[in-house]
């Protein structure tokens, strides 16, 4: 089975994303990690203003499957999260590098970001 990996993004080993943005750091769970959920049924996302380091759990995911924590590629601090998730945490099924993407961090250290896996290094990962 064949996965979307878009390079224009850096990934954890744990399947979450990190896109570097006009305002910060946007951060989702891959293609991958959507199909090994299944249906999404729930998101809880910190509140924005709250700090979160690299690697901490900053949400859980539940599916009709599993409860999975959710861990920060970056740390920083909350500058939004996408309310849409709660009354349609569906979308993160639909359209995980879209409109399925689940918070934005400001204040991140660069350097964090080349910590983590490139595209190709992940495709690896996950093949």
């Amino acid at each position: 089975m064949s996965f979307d990996v878009p390079d224009d993004r850096r990934y954890r080993e744990s399947h979450e994303w990190a896109l570097p943005t006009d305002d910060g750091i946007r951060v989702g769970i891959t293609d991958f990690a959507q199909d090994e959920l299944g249906d999404v049924v729930f998101v809880e996302l910190p509140d924005e203003g709250e700090s979160i380091a690299q690697e901490e759990e900053f949400g859980v995911i539940e599916s009709i499957k599993a409860v999975s924590d959710l861990y920060a590629p970056v740390g920083g601090e909350v500058l939004s999260v996408n309310e849409a998730l709660f009354d349609s945490p569906e979308l993160v099924n639909e359209d995980p590098f879209g409109e399925g993407w689940m918070l934005e961090i400001e204040g991140a250290d660069e350097t964090e970001l080349d910590e983590l896996l490139s595209a190709d290094e992940y495709e690896d990962q996950i093949a």
